[in-house]
């Protein structure tokens, strides 16, 4: 059931409009909680994938509290419409606000300030504020409703191996994953992890196997003397924060674009909701395969039964505690297969190719790793070609989990695409044509 207007609102442009020139900076409460709600996420140092939940939480409920108001598309949650004279960003800042604050209270008083600020600095009349304050406090409520006891930090039995291909915890800190329950919860959009399975690592005897194996032995290796300095640097520079990393890019298009507060409503949330769920598919199929990491099949490959691998016990990645970064790199403390990094990349760039209906856009990526060194790229799938690469060069994942991580990531994006964010009142444009499509 949908709760959509019977009119026809506009609430995007054309893409011949949307894309003409790009504009001054600018930002909303969309963009401005997007920043301080991640923040808070990652001042508590979550994992990735569990992150991943977290900011999914946020941007979907800001969705539907901005989408009730301003119409146009489907809602994620059942939402009634508000009246349209209600202030879109005192509905978004609460939503936000309110998820956030419940997701993290530890940080409470400092997001009070925040939320303080912006609905002080909205210029709406008093009605139209308070009406989007409340449309915000009915979003924020259905959101932490629906996901209530949706399996997050549920149990978990790791299954350790000693023989040849299983996972086992790596040297030299040997950590399991804090978080190895995200497989197991209920996914945002996609009726089940495992309907996304991947095709599995290569079988330790086969060519295809050696052939990862001895790529990520040379170029992965800490002194490895076939790594370029760039390939040492981009490695690096993506261990850091998904949700960080690809929300300071959508902030910038955002600006770039000039998006409304609509657009850039669904832009995060399509973003958001399929990196989440692309995190669960991921680590569901981790534990499936349970397939250990470059550093454990490199000391132990006299054992694997294959003749083209090597052993060498001394063997350590550049992802190793002795690389001068902060924080301190190893590596991951989870299966390898398939790659996290890429799981959650592709989906999430693959959402933005689709909200801006084209992959050549040109955007630059900042990384907490170098803050002052962005790296530039030329199309959303020349970045998502590098993830997969980094994660060869850190010397922490075989090829195989990085391809096959990042198709399940798209599947996810193109799944989303044709079940979720759908237009409404599509039959009744404006006489140019115009669907009204924002991207």
């Amino acid at each position: 059931m949908h709760f959509a207007r019977s009119r026809s609102l506009i609430v995007g442009v054309a893409i011949v409009c949307a894309f003409a020139a790009p504009a001054a900076a600018r930002a909303d409460a969309v963009t401005d909680w997007n920043l301080i709600a991640n923040a808070a996420i990652f001042s508590t140092g979550p994992t990735a994938h569990s992150a991943a939940l977290s900011t999914a939480m946020v941007e979907g409920a800001v969705y539907d509290a901005v989408n009730a108001i301003a119409g146009g598309y489907e809602p994620y949650l059942p939402t009634p419409a508000a009246d349209p004279m209600y202030s879109a960003d005192a509905a978004a800042a609460t939503a936000a606000y309110r998820v956030a604050a419940a997701l993290v209270p530890s940080k409470a008083s400092s997001l009070q300030t925040s939320y303080d600020a912006s609905i002080a600095a909205i210029t709406a009349s008093p009605a139209a504020k308070a009406g989007g304050i409340a449309v915000g406090e009915s979003a924020a409520a259905a959101m932490l409703a629906a996901r209530a006891n949706d399996g997050r930090g549920g149990q978990f039995t790791f299954v350790y191996g000693t023989s040849p291909g299983v996972w086992r915890t790596s040297p030299p800190l040997y950590l399991s994953d804090p978080t190895p329950w995200v497989g197991n919860v209920t996914p945002f959009m996609i009726p089940s992890a495992a309907m996304f399975r991947t095709k599995g690592p290569n079988a330790l005897s086969s060519r295809a196997y050696a052939e990862d194996f001895n790529e990520v032995k040379s170029l992965g290796a800490l002194h490895s003397t076939t790594r370029t300095a760039d390939q040492t640097m981009a490695a690096i520079f993506w261990q850091s924060q998904p949700g960080g990393l690809y929300g300071g890019v959508m902030r910038s298009l955002s600006s770039r674009y000039s998006l409304t507060t609509a657009q850039n409503a669904r832009l995060f949330a399509m973003s958001s909701l399929a990196a989440a769920d692309a995190a669960i598919a991921c680590w569901n199929d981790k534990y499936f395969w349970n397939f250990w990491r470059p550093t454990d099949a490199i000391h132990e490959a006299a054992n694997d039964g294959n003749p083209r691998t090597e052993a060498d016990a001394n063997w350590m990645p550049l992802f190793d505690p002795s690389t001068a970064t902060s924080p301190a790199l190893s590596t991951p403390a989870f299966p390898d297969h398939p790659s996290g990094h890429s799981c959650v990349s592709a989906a999430t760039l693959t959402a933005m190719r689709a909200f801006f209906h084209k992959d050549d856009i040109a955007f630059d990526i900042v990384s907490t790793r170098f803050p002052n060194q962005p790296r530039h790229f030329s199309s959303f799938s020349q970045a998502l070609a590098e993830v997969i690469d980094a994660r060869v060069w850190g010397g922490v994942h075989f090829r195989t989990a990085d391809t096959q991580g990042a198709s399940l990531g798209k599947r996810v994006a193109h799944w989303e695409r044709a079940h979720f964010f759908q237009r409404v009142d599509r039959d009744d444009q404006d006489d140019d044509g115009d669907s009204g499509d924002g991207s």
